[in-house]
């Protein structure tokens, strides 16, 4: 009897040794290297899987301990597949908190205003921190995937930069610039100057992307685009090379030569009367507030002055001298 309660209080002694070498080990750092690790965890995974997964990805840490250490805090059930990312310096402790609570990896991507969708489309494809779901699909197909009435995606995704978990899937990423776009636009249309010439919200975003390629200056895109909505109102070519440029595609190589001006596409606004089918580019919010509340001007001509800025005329004769002052 006095053995078997030695042996018990033995037990006893080693659960707490064990429990005290437990509780040592995880609230030490797992590495000391300055450079962090990422690791991803599959969907799905048993607590002996994700333990093998992490030390596998280069995590020095040992599986069996970290088995115990998730089975012992009662968080087996609570563990997140995903991105992660073990900063030097952090415990176990730590870490299994982190999965516990989905702290994922984070990465961002910068979207440029006057993108077209294709630059677009080429940073997203690279980036290494993505998981390319749509890189064999068409245009098209992306469109449908992220579930639009719009079958054309130039100008409907805005430029910003957004955050996200590493390993997202692209079309998280379409998602998100898509329902910012369109929360923009329709907030925008919803305070337009009523005597706007447009059919509907897409040709307000037509001339955004318009005016977003015509002018980088903040304060010229509202008479920018007053001028071409003046145009619009009279019935006049609205004539910018922006449009023109777009509709070579890559038969442009950075020049525009009258032979291109002359030759018609759906998208040359020399040749043909309204707005072009589509954007041309990604617009930034400053130029959809531009194309919906333009600048009370009547000019209907404007020519680069050379230092950034325009000259805006109201009659052909006064845009004639100003190209003469300018580019003469």
């Amino acid at each position: 009897m006095a053995f078997l309660k030695k042996l018990f209080l033995l037990s006893i002694l080693l659960f707490i040794a064990a429990a005290a070498g437990l509780v040592y080990w995880a609230s030490q750092p797992i590495h000391q290297s300055d450079k962090a690790i990422d690791f991803s965890i599959r969907p799905g995974s048993s607590v002996r899987s994700l333990a093998s997964q992490i030390r596998e990805a280069g995590v020095p840490q040992n599986p069996l301990l970290f088995e115990l250490l998730v089975r012992s805090s009662g968080k087996g059930a609570r563990l997140k597949a995903g991105s992660y990312e073990v900063e030097p310096g952090i415990s176990p402790f730590r870490l299994l908190d982190k999965i516990a609570n989905g702290e994922f990896s984070q990465a961002t991507i910068a979207i440029i205003e006057g993108w077209t969708f294709q630059q677009m489309r080429k940073l997203i494809d690279a980036h290494p921190a993505i998981k390319h779901d749509t890189a064999a699909l068409s245009d098209q197909e992306l469109m449908k995937k992220i579930d639009t009435d719009y079958k054309w995606p130039e100008g409907l995704f805005f430029p910003d930069t957004y955050l996200f978990a590493k390993g997202s899937s692209d079309l998280q990423i379409y998602q998100q610039a898509h329902t910012a776009m369109l929360k923009r636009l329709n907030d925008a249309w919803s305070a337009r100057n009523p005597a706007l010439p447009y059919k509907n919200l897409y040709e307000a975003l037509t001339m955004a992307s318009i005016v977003e390629k015509e002018t980088g200056q903040q304060s010229e895109r509202s008479l920018v685009a007053a001028v071409f909505i003046n145009r619009l109102k009279a019935g006049m070519l609205l004539q910018t090379d922006p449009t023109v440029i777009y509709g070579m595609g890559d038969a442009y190589k950075g020049k525009i030569y009258k032979r291109d001006l002359l030759t018609d596409t759906p998208y040359n606004t020399y040749t043909r009367a309204g707005l072009p089918p589509t954007p041309i580019a990604l617009p930034g919010i400053a130029s959809i507030s531009a194309a919906l509340n333009p600048a009370d001007s009547s000019a209907l001509y404007f020519v680069a002055k050379g230092d950034g800025t325009s000259h805006f005329s109201d009659n052909l004769t006064e845009h004639n001298r100003a190209v003469n002052q300018y580019q003469r």
